[in-house]
C-alpha cells in the first residue's frame, strides 16, 4: 500500500533511515563546563529575535552514548550560550559536533539541532573526562573536566528553554521551506541520573576553516559536571515560525 497523503515519518518512506520518536537512550556519560564569555562575543551566531545575554554565560558539553536505540552509539560536543527570547531567559545551541550519521540526520531533521560530522574522541583517564571535536584532521573543541565531589544534579544549572534554528531549504528556488525556533528541552523524558560529579574544568576553541567558534573564548571558567544518565527522547516544541508569524 501506498504512503497516504497525511502520514510518513522521513525517507524512504518505506524504510526510514531513522526510526520514529521516542529514542531510548542508556548509560549516556556526559561533562558539562560552564563558563564566560565577553557578552557580545558570540552575538553573530545568534538569529533574529534572540538577543545576547548580558553575563556571557555558555557552556560546552562532550558525551559519549554506548546505546540509543534509533542511532546506535556515538560521541558529540556541543556549545550553547545564554540569551533571551522576547524577554524569556533561556540557551542557544549553535553548533554541534557529532560522529553518527544517523543521528544527524535526526537531529537536523526533527530538531534543528545544527549537528556536523566531526571526528570524535573523549577520553576518561582517572578523573579526567576529556572530549576533542575536530574537523579536516584539525581540532574544533576541546572539554576536559574532572569528577571531584558528588553531588544532587539539581545543582547543575538546567539549559532550558535550549533553543536552536530549524531550516529546511526550498527546492524551488533560494530561502527556506521551513524556518522555525525550536526549543528541545522538552525532548528529553523518563530521566533517571545514575551518578553526578562536580569538579573544575577547562574550554577550548581553536580556530578552523570548517568550524570556527574561537570567538566564544572563555575569559573565566566557572563550575564543571559529570553525569550519567539514562532517558528518552520525544518531541520539542515549536516555540516561533518565521514564516507564518511576524
Amino acid at each position: 500500500m501506498s504512503l497516504s497523503h497525511d502520514e510518513g515519518w522521513s525517507i524512504p518512506f518505506d524504510r526510514p533511515f531513522y526510526p520514529a520518536l521516542p529514542a531510548n537512550y542508556r548509560n549516556v556519560r556526559f561533562q558539562y563546563v560552564f563558563f564566560r564569555t565577553e557578552p557580545s562575543a558570540g552575538e553573530h551566531l545568534l538569529p533574529d529575535p534572540l538577543e545576547p545575554s548580558d553575563d556571557g554565560l555558555c557552556f560546552a558539553c562532550g558525551l559519549v552514548v554506548p546505546f540509543c536505540s534509533s542511532y546506535g552509539s556515538f560521541q558529540e560536543a556541543y556549545v550553547q550560550q545564554s540569551c533571551s527570547f522576547r524577554g524569556q531567559d533561556g540557551w542557544y545551541c549553535s553548533h554541534v559536533l557529532h560522529d553518527g550519521p544517523a543521528g544527524i540526520a535526526a537531529g537536523r531533521e526533527i530538531y534543528g539541532t545544527p549537528k556536523i560530522f566531526a571526528e570524535m574522541e573523549v577520553k576518561q583517564v582517572d578523573r579526567v573526562m576529556t572530549t576533542t571535536g575536530r574537523m579536516g584532521g584539525l581540532p574544533v573543541i576541546t572539554v576536559a573536566s574532572t569528577a571531584e565531589s558528588p553531588c544532587s544534579p539539581e545543582e547543575m544549572l538546567r539549559p532550558s528553554p535550549s533553543w536552536r534554528l530549524k531550516i529546511i531549504p526550498r527546492a524551488d528556488g533560494p530561502g527556506p521551506a521551513i524556518k522555525q525556533l525550536i526549543d528541545g528541552s522538552p525532548a528529553a523524558q523518563d530521566i533517571q541520573v545514575h551518578t553526578c560529579f562536580k569538579g573544575t574544568g577547562t574550554v577550548r576553541f581553536d580556530a578552523n576553516p570548517l568550524c570556527d567558534l574561537s570567538a566564544l573564548k572563555p575569559i573565566e571558567f566557572l563550575d564543571a559536571y559529570y553525569l550519567e544518565m539514562s532517558f528518552s527522547e520525544g518531541f520539542a516544541e515549536i516555540a516561533y515560525d518565521y514564516l507564518t508569524t511576524q
